[in-house]
């Protein structure tokens, strides 16, 4: 069985408050339950952070043992050369996602030190990206 994390970077804690026009009006919690019950032969988990040493330590600690990592880093995609570091330093193959199409956005969004460690890149479908890379990893 693959086991597979989604790890969410700062103010993803407010999904289904924040900006529904952009992030719609689904918690994440309320999504993460469908996509187990979607996908009862991954082992999946969840994590959520809004400081970024706490997900450089959670990529440590999953990044030699996890088939797949689902990272929405969210600003600190643009901002973290930390976390970019840390994806390179893992051996787990990371797919980083992002809810809204990042470059119909502010300019500073259309960089990413994540991408260029990464396995692949999906924004712009909302949730459901988290799951075209779920299916990525199967």
């Amino acid at each position: 069985m693959k086991k597979i994390i989604i790890i969410n970077g700062p103010n993803l804690n407010l999904l289904g408050k924040r900006e529904p026009e952009i992030y719609g009006s689904n918690s994440f919690e309320d999504f993460f339950k469908e996509l187990k019950n979607n996908y009862k032969n991954v082992i999946l988990e969840y994590f959520q952070s809004n400081i970024e040493g706490e997900i450089i330590d959670k990529l440590h600690e999953v990044g030699f043992d996890y088939d797949g990592i689902i990272l929405n880093a969210a600003a600190y995609t643009h901002t973290s050369v930390g976390i970019g570091d840390a994806v390179k330093g893992i051996e787990t193959p990371v797919v980083e996602v992002h809810i809204s199409n990042i470059h119909a956005r502010e300019e500073f969004r259309h960089v990413s030190y994540i991408a260029p460690n990464a396995k692949g890149v999906i924004f712009g479908f909302g949730l459901q990206g988290y799951e075209l890379a779920i299916q990525s990893f199967l």
